[in-house]
């Protein structure tokens, strides 16, 4: 049944699978632009990196996801589906690979982007445009796919992503671009071509400062001039990948250029319009539509991206920011509990990013240190920052758990223990929390902070915070402040 397009009223940022999202929350034709850069099938396991105190790099890296696809039951069931109920052209496009590839990995890949994309084509408007980010194992598969999605003949361009960097292989030519699948719904298309125009080289300018002649077949069309905006870009673009030592650098090793999303927003599409990304790690989709006056809908799969997402939104725009709404996260104590029952690492990480905590360990390896989570402020000019550390228990709790908390507080040189708990403490678990004392900052005279603190998710939920004096938190990395003020955004992409 078709779904009228919505009313779009607020930005959205989704926790989930973007499957049942997109089928479950947005209508038909709602999209008018949609950019998505997909896990690859390239068997990489992706960490996000945080910063050390010092500022190098964190050596425990925060296991996000996987991105190696295998052929088990859901790539089966996902598979039956498109065979037996999207498009003819697909289903046969996708039976064909099978009989070619076999039960394998790639396929697993092949099958969850497609039944995504066929979604995808559904909510895009008649006018929208997307652009798929393709890695080279899979890109001439996913091309077919899109041929049989949206029809080879509303293919407009093959992209590359160009880019300078450092190694080469002995036996190889240097792997230096990306793809980007440019599809349009129709033949109806929004291109605003002035808005990416780009400035003519030198020794063009140069050469056009004097006469050049416009003569074809006899016929005189007068004197060759350069477009007073610049350039038609190709469909091969030069810009740098963010270095790892770079400001814009937010610790998401998949994170992309902004300049590469300023030039494909502005390109296709509008102020107002709605811009999507429903594989959105760290943001920068978002971050540039909000930028530029878009709208925006975003999906992650990890609670640490949700968290990473809304720090950036925060860093990047104060009080400029647009109001948007988050979905897929516990609103109350009985959501908070289903996120457990499903997923304790994602649970975890949601538990964290409520007091602004970034976490300290991965979900696959590692002993426990009885630490589940750090926050650095300072409090003072000492340029020496402060610790606090913090623990997230989803099931029973004793007063054990406290006493050891202590002891880690104590090894840690840590100010503040924070205990995040979904169950309620017991009376002996407060009193030995009151027994470890205060943390008097020695900049804020007569102020003074309990040592160990705890705190329910039910409590947290309801916005109490962790206590402590700070002149500013240093736990995540900050991003760089940005004005919306269209007389400062030509100047922020320059590549």
């Amino acid at each position: 049944m078709k779904r009228e397009p919505e009313l779009f009223e607020k930005n959205k940022l989704f926790f989930g699978d973007n499957l049942e999202i997109m089928r479950e929350h947005i209508n038909d034709e709602s999209v008018d632009l949609i950019y998505l850069d997909p896990p690859f099938n390239s068997k990489a396991t992706y960490n996000v990196l945080f910063k050390e105190k010092n500022g190098s790099e964190s050596a425990a890296q925060i296991h996000a996801f996987e991105d190696t696809w295998h052929w088990d039951q859901t790539s089966e069931a996902t598979y039956h589906e498109i065979v037996t109920e999207c498009p003819k052209k697909l289903s046969d496009l996708i039976q064909a690979l099978r009989s070619f590839l076999g039960s394998n990995d790639m396929m697993a890949y092949l099958t969850m982007m497609a039944i995504r994309l066929n979604e995808m084509h559904r909510i895009l408007k008649a006018t929208g445009t997307i652009y798929l980010h393709c890695d080279p194992t899979a890109s001439h598969y996913l091309k077919l796919v899109m041929d049989a999605i949206f029809g080879h003949k509303n293919f407009r361009n093959e992209i590359a992503w160009c880019y300078r960097g450092a190694g080469y292989p002995k036996k190889d030519f240097g792997k230096r671009h990306d793809i980007i699948l440019r599809y349009s719904k129709s033949n109806n298309y929004i291109f605003n071509l002035d808005a990416v125009r780009e400035e003519y080289a030198e020794a063009t300018k140069e050469r056009f400062k004097h006469y050049i002649g416009n003569i074809r077949n006899g016929k005189d069309f007068g004197t060759q001039k350069l477009h007073p905006l610049g350039r038609q870009p190709d469909d091969w673009w030069q810009i740098q990948p963010i270095a790892p030592s770079a400001r814009a650098r937010l610790g998401y090793p998949t994170q992309k250029p902004e300049a590469l999303l300023d030039k494909i927003i502005k390109g296709s599409s509008n102020e107002n319009d709605v811009v999507f990304d429903p594989f959105c790690g760290c943001g920068t989709t978002i971050s540039v539509a909000e930028h530029l006056h878009r709208k925006w809908i975003g999906i992650d799969v990890t609670h640490l991206a949700i968290t990473l997402i809304k720090h950036r939104l925060a860093d990047t725009f104060g009080p400029e920011l647009s109001e948007y709404d988050v979905m897929g996260e516990p609103k109350d104590l009985s959501g908070a509990k289903a996120l457990k029952d499903q997923d304790r690492y994602q649970f975890e990480w949601w538990a964290l990013g409520l007091v602004h905590a970034r976490p300290a360990k991965d979900k696959k390896k590692g002993a426990d240190t009885g630490i589940d989570g750090y926050i650095y402020f300072f409090d003072d000019n000492s340029k020496k920052p402060k610790k606090i550390i913090v623990q997230v228990k989803s099931g029973h709790v004793t007063v054990s758990q406290i006493r050891d908390l202590k002891g880690v507080l104590k090894r840690e040189r840590a100010v503040i223990g924070a205990f995040l708990t979904l169950d309620q403490p017991t009376k002996p678990m407060i009193t030995e929390a009151c027994s470890a004392g205060f943390y008097e900052p020695a900049n804020f005279p007569g102020r003074k902070f309990p040592r160990i603190q705890i705190l329910t998710i039910e409590e947290l939920l309801q916005g109490k915070k962790i206590e402590y004096q700070s002149l500013r938190d240093f736990t995540f990395k900050e991003a760089q402040r940005k004005s919306k003020r269209k007389d400062e955004q030509e100047k922020l992409f320059e590549t």
